[in-house]
Formats: structure tokens, C-alpha cells, sequence
């Protein structure tokens, strides 16, 4: 390990890009304790840890959002203008057609950072609606009207502009995903505070729940990397020209993923999670009284644990196959090889190409959308038996710092390698 550090210093482009990356993430960091002008967000810590899709909001924007800062939005926004564009391909022919070659891809990227800005001044405007909706105390903090509300939609807009820019900085040295790990400076960031609230409640009844909690940290952090970088390899063979008339077999395969969508089937179950209760809310001192109880009713069945863990894991397993239609789709896969000249043995080119990766997605499928399904609803599980709110498995967390660090491991070992190569 420490020969491979000690290769990784001495070549200066990837050192210098490796230091460009933690002095970003300390850009990052310190832009995450500037306030928004005008709000005081005392005791918002607290309302985020009682409330679902503020606390995914949350994760995602790096833990910004507990000092509402003006990157409190994160790369919220530009992950929901990706996934816009995503879907427009499945409704649009003329989308589809641009994601499949180079200048189409570099246009829908380029409409995608248009569309961040708008959307995190929208999503701006609902978050402070939001808590000035719930937050109870903390709603005369949010309070802002007129110009000082423009100033903190125009804060909160820059602010995931800013965090864009660097992330695609981040990604020009080929040495991870920038975005991803903004994210991940954000949960790692995080790290230190849950420590010291765990100790400070800890006693000596809770040592089996402490025990219970690293082993399932330690357990889910295995199965992460297993099932992330487990996939299923179908054969696939070539025909190449030789001399005359003469072909030759060239033997490659067609790896498919486990885990297809990553984390994207939780960020839309949350999503659709969150909704009713949210939408609850502004009914819940409604004049009709049946309005008012049926918002009551909405509140309390999705604030039970049991009702909430089962609707999530149907939601997350739905979604992951949803989401896996999205991005791979059989008919093209097909198609491809056939232009290609390649074929599956014993199976014709064509309509039974398409089938057979179809049967042969959904199978792969069924293992990874139950798996993260089952991660997606691990902190209701544990919460469930340790009865403590401090004491759980942030399983989509443990998803995301996995994946990053696999990720930049595996990109820094190719810069090594081609390095190494070129040396030669």
C-alpha cells in the first residue's frame, strides 16, 4: 500500500491533481459555514434529523444545510436537471438520438447546467416555504420577505452554480467524480459530530447496541462492494475479417452490473415518500374538518415506522427497475451487436438477442434492487431494535462513500498504469 502512495507522489501531474482536489474540498468546506444573509439558523440541526426529505437534502448537499449556507442547496438541483434529461430521452426520439453520439451529449450537458439554476431557485423558494410551514420556532428565523428573500434565493441559486462549476473542475483531472465527492466530503464531514453525540448519551446498557451497530456497519460495508462491483459477464462473439474469405472468432463479453441505478431508485422513493406528509401539512389547520382529518390521518400513518419501512421498500425496489429501463435498455444493446457483428452463442441475432438480455437484466435485477431496498430501510431496522435515534446505519451513505472511494481508486490506478505504460 504504501509503495502504491509512494508511486502516486512521485508523478507530478497526479499529485498536483490530487492536491487541486483537497484544496476544492476545503473550498467547499468553508463555503459550507457562510450563512445565507439575513437567516439564523439555530436549532435547524435538530428539525433536519426529524425530517425525512430534509434530511436526504441534507446528505446530499454535503451537510450544508444544518448552517443554511449559501451552498446549503448542494448539487441537488444539477442531479435533478441530469435526471430531467434522462427521462426526456424515454419520451422524446430527438433526446435519444443526441445522448448517442458525442456533440448530442455535450449540448444535453450543456442545457443540463442552463436548467441548475432555475431549478435551485425553485427549489430554494420551497425549502424556506417549507420551514416556515414546519420548522415551528425556527419559522420567524426563516421569515425573510421582499428584497432580503431575493438576496437569499439569489445566495442559495449562486451557491450550487459555484458547486457545479468546481465539481466539473473536480472531474477534468480524471481522478473521480466531482460531484460524488463533494458528497462525500459532506458525509465524511458529518462523521466526527455523530461520534460525539453517540458518546455523549452512551451508557453501559447501550454496549450491545454499540457491538450490534459496528458489526452491521462493517457487514454493510462489505455487501456494498460486493453487490457494487458485482456484475454478470454474457459471452459474446465477434466475427473478424482474415485473408480471402476466411472469419475468425473473436470471444469478448457483455458485463452487466448488479447494481444498475447506484443511488438514484432511493432518491426518487424519497422523494415520493416525503410528498403526501409534506402536502399534509399545509391542509392540517384547514376550516372543512374532513381536509383537516384526512391530513392528520396522512401524517400520523406515514410517521409510523412499520407502515413507512414496507411502503420504502417497495418504493426503492420498484424504482431501481424503473431506473435500470431508463439507462440500459435491451433493444439497443442488441442492435449495437448487431451492427457490430457480434453475436451470443446460441442465440440469434435480433428479437431473441433483445429477450435474452432482457431475462437475463431482470434476474440480475432482482438481486440488486432487494439488496438496496434492504440497505434503503437499514436505519429503520436498527432504529427499530436499539430504540435509539443516535445509534444507526445510514445505509444510503455507506453506498455513496463506497462507490466514490472504489471509483477514485480505480481511476487513480489507470492514471498509474497508463504512466507506466508510456514510460516503457
Amino acid at each position: 500500500m504504501f509503495e502504491k502512495l509512494r508511486r502516486i507522489w512521485k508523478i507530478k501531474q497526479l499529485r498536483n491533481s490530487l492536491l487541486f482536489l483537497l484544496l476544492a474540498v476545503s473550498i467547499f468546506r468553508v463555503a459550507a459555514h457562510i450563512t445565507v444573509p439575513g437567516i439564523d439558523a439555530t436549532g435547524l440541526s435538530s428539525f433536519l434529523n426529524s425530517n425525512q426529505f430534509f434530511g436526504l437534502l441534507n446528505m446530499f448537499s454535503g451537510g450544508t444545510l444544518e448552517n443554511f449556507s449559501v451552498v446549503a442547496l448542494g448539487i441537488a438541483p444539477y442531479i435533478t436537471s441530469s435526471i430531467i434529461f434522462q427521462l426526456l430521452g424515454m419520451i422524446f426520439p430527438q433526446v435519444e438520438e443526441m445522448q448517442k453520439d458525442a456533440q448530442g451529449r455535450e449540448k444535453l450537458n450543456r442545457w443540463t447546467r442552463y436548467a441548475t439554476a432555475p431549478l435551485a431557485f425553485i427549489q430554494g423558494f420551497g425549502v424556506l416555504t417549507i420551514i416556515q410551514q414546519q420548522g415551528g420556532q425556527l419559522g420567524s428565523a426563516f421569515s425573510i420577505e421582499g428584497f432580503a428573500l431575493l438576496v437569499a434565493l439569489l445566495s442559495l441559486s449562486a451557491g450550487t452554480v459555484f458547486l457545479m462549476w468546481l465539481g466539473e473542475l473536480m472531474n477534468e483531472r480524471h481522478v473521480g467524480n466531482g460531484i460524488s465527492l463533494l458528497i462525500l466530503a459532506g458525509i465524511i464531514s458529518g462523521f466526527p459530530g455523530y461520534i460525539q453525540r453517540v458518546a455523549s448519551t452512551y451508557t453501559q446498557s447501550d454496549l450491545f447496541n454499540v457491538l450490534l451497530i459496528v458489526i452491521l456497519t462493517i457487514v454493510t460495508i462489505v455487501a456494498v462492494i460486493v453487490i457494487n462491483e458485482g456484475q454478470r459477464n454474457i459471452s459474446v462473439q465477434y466475427a473478424r475479417g482474415m485473408r480471402g474469405v476466411s472469419t475468425r472468432k473473436v470471444q469478448s463479453h457483455l458485463p452487466l452490473r448488479v447494481n444498475l441505478g447506484g443511488m438514484i431508485p432511493i432518491i426518487f422513493a424519497v422523494s415520493v415518500m416525503v410528498f403526501p406528509p409534506l402536502i399534509a401539512q399545509f391542509f392540517a389547520q384547514a376550516k372543512t374538518e374532513f381536509v383537516r382529518d384526512t391530513a392528520a390521518f396522512i401524517i400520523q400513518i406515514f410517521s409510523n415506522n412499520l407502515f413507512y419501512g414496507i411502503v420504502y421498500f417497495l418504493l426503492v425496489f420498484s424504482f431501481t427497475y424503473f431506473y435500470a429501463t431508463v439507462i440500459f435498455r435491451p433493444e439497443q444493446v442488441a442492435e449495437n451487436l448487431q451492427k457490430q457483428g457480434g453475436f451470443i452463442p446460441g442465440v440469434r441475432p435480433g428479437v431473441q438477442t433483445e429477450q435474452y438480455i432482457g431475462w437475463v437484466r431482470n434476474r440480475i435485477l432482482l438481486g440488486g434492487a432487494s439488496f438496496l431496498a434492504i440497505i434503503a430501510i437499514l436505519p429503520v431496522i436498527v432504529k427499530a431494535i436499539t430504540q435509539s435515534p443516535n445509534l444507526i446505519v445510514g445505509g444510503s451513505s455507506v453506498i455513496i462513500v463506497v462507490g466514490v472511494i472504489i471509483d477514485m481508486a480505480k481511476q487513480v490506478e489507470s492514471q498509474v498504469a497508463m504512466r507506466q505504460y508510456d514510460a516503457k
